[in-house]
């Protein structure tokens, strides 16, 4: 793995810190499989740290995670592409959501697309006055989300308000992301937030593991109640565009898209 995801562990308190900074922390297949592997290790047998909290961050000040690199899209072909990248996208967001450890997202700045799924992965979240919260992606690339990311966000803000972040293509700020409870604290500036994640982190290392653990499988029973319809057909659609072909062209010529419908 290369230094674009880093990865300590200390006084039983993991921490992944997303390292593209100069790319919003933009995330490679790589970086995914990677936070999959870490989440689906620590609290195991398998983990030789014994974490027993996971924070997860993003480096610099100007994002968490601005969502999936555009260019890993590079070698598409069509609807197939996209289902696999969806299947291997939510088998990552589970592998989190599922993970044997409380994991914390000490957020600021962008945080969008594939960043934004991570983040509603996570067991708590708290940001930053300057959080940007969405998930553009009407208007930067074509594509759409597979409907375990669409029941994340839902679970988290609501219908209504997930329906108004997709169909405008906007951001949320920090204060509405708090209303809302994306968040459950706002601080003001990254190093208040990252302060606080370990803050939050060592208190829990103290915890019942039992409990904790207990807890958090319950509440993901409760959200995986309710049986996922196919969403096949969506993500065919989108991906197989031509569209979507064209969001990524406008995205690297550095244009506005013209979506045909098609």
């Amino acid at each position: 793995m290369s230094d674009d995801l880093l990865y300590t562990v200390a006084d039983n308190i993991g921490h992944i810190i997303l390292n593209r900074p100069q790319r919003r922390n933009a995330l490679t297949f790589d970086m995914y499989k990677r936070i999959g592997e870490i989440c689906a290790t620590v609290g195991t047998e398998k983990d030789a740290d014994h974490v027993k909290v996971l924070v997860l961050s993003g480096s610099g000040d100007a994002a968490f995670a601005a969502g999936t690199d555009i260019s890993q899209f590079h070698e598409f072909k069509g609807a197939p592409d996209g289902l696999e990248y969806e299947k291997n996208m939510e088998a990552v967001l589970d592998q989190i959501e599922s993970c044997s450890v409380p994991t914390i997202a000490a957020l600021n700045g962008f945080v969008t697309g594939g960043g934004a799924g991570i983040a509603a992965s996570c067991a708590i979240r708290i940001g930053s006055e300057d959080l940007k919260v969405g998930v553009p992606i009407a208007r930067t690339l074509g594509n759409c989300l597979a409907i375990g990311t669409l029941r994340r966000f839902v679970t988290l803000v609501g219908l209504a308000r997930t329906r108004y972040i997709l169909l405008t293509a906007q951001l949320i700020d920090g204060h509405e992301a708090s209303t809302a409870g994306f968040i459950s604290e706002l601080l003001a500036d990254k190093a208040a937030v990252t302060d606080r994640a370990f803050q939050i982190a060592a208190s829990m290392t103290n915890f019942a593991p039992l409990t904790l653990k207990a807890s958090m499988t319950a509440l993901n029973r409760i959200q995986a109640a309710t049986l996922m319809p196919n969403d096949h057909d969506i993500i065919e659609m989108c991906y197989g565009s031509e569209d979507f072909k064209e969001g990524m062209s406008a995205f690297f010529e550095k244009r506005k898209p013209n979506w045909q419908g098609k």
